[in-house]
């Protein structure tokens, strides 16, 4: 009866939605990091996009630039990116970074605790090839390393990497750790089921150095309570067509559909 279970969620976990193929989507035990769900391609490393807000955050909070879930709070400066609406023109605290995914408050962050600093702590943490030079020849690692840029993470890293953090077993502050845990976004599954995470969005590069924009990278990582059972998961999507919302937006609502169907198989 439970390989039936197990074979109806790793159905759900492995369906392609119609707006773009899931890459991998890979899900762990937190209290004894096993593997329970591995589909796809979840060990090659791409692009992180906003999912490092979330390293980004214990990195900063352990360097004390980041106060508490309030403080400090920033203001936009002339030429910070503003693509992301007037959402991203606001006062900007840490819990308001998180839920907008305001790009200029990570770039304040990276620029005060600079390349060097960035570089060791993200190799410290394991988050992927802790790789912050940026564009070659563009010396512009601290404003978009994380954004299709030289920083690369894989899936199976980002769930690693949350494990500790839910387990409060990185090589960081206690308060550090905790505080993240607290600034991350809570959401809703179909089932009532409360899930924290991050989404991430990002366009591939084409050989010229320009932007497939119909071919975008969806991240949503985080973590869970499945019948008791504490989980960490990582899901990558790409699409393939020029989609709204963002490619992050819609991989999080397939992964939040697909929850339940997990509750048999893991229990």
């Amino acid at each position: 009866m439970r390989r039936f279970w197990l074979a109806a969620a790793l159905a759900a976990f492995t369906a392609v939605p119609g707006f773009a193929a899931t890459l991998c989507t890979i899900v762990a035990d937190a209290d004894d990091g096993k593997v329970l769900l591995e589909q796809g391609d979840c060990r090659s490393r791409v692009t992180p996009a906003s999912t490092f807000k979330i390293p980004l955050a214990v990195i900063g909070f352990d360097a004390r630039f980041l106060v508490s879930e309030h403080a400090p709070v920033l203001n936009t400066r002339a030429g910070d990116p503003d693509w992301g609406g007037d959402a991203w023109r606001q006062p900007t605290d840490p819990v308001r970074w998180l839920q907008y995914s305001v790009v200029w408050y990570s770039q304040r962050i990276a620029h005060a605790l600079g390349e060097p600093t960035l570089h060791r702590r993200a190799r410290d943490l394991g988050f992927g090839n802790a790789d912050f030079a940026g564009d070659p020849g563009q010396d512009n690692g601290l404003d978009r390393a994380w954004i299709m840029s030289s920083l690369k993470v894989s899936p199976l890293e980002q769930v690693v990497f949350l494990r500790k953090l839910v387990n409060r077993q990185l090589p960081a502050s206690a308060a550090a750790m905790d505080l993240t845990l607290k600034i991350v976004e809570t959401f809703q599954a179909p089932d009532g089921t409360a899930v924290q995470g991050k989404t991430g969005s990002a366009f591939p590069r084409r050989a010229d150095g320009s932007f497939d924009e119909a071919r975008a990278y969806g991240w949503f990582v985080g973590w869970t309570i499945r019948g008791g059972r504490r989980l960490v998961f990582a899901r990558l999507t790409q699409d393939d067509r020029l989609e709204t919302p963002s490619s992050g937006l819609r991989t999080r609502e397939a992964l939040l559909r697909d929850l339940p169907g997990l509750k048999a198989g893991f229990q």
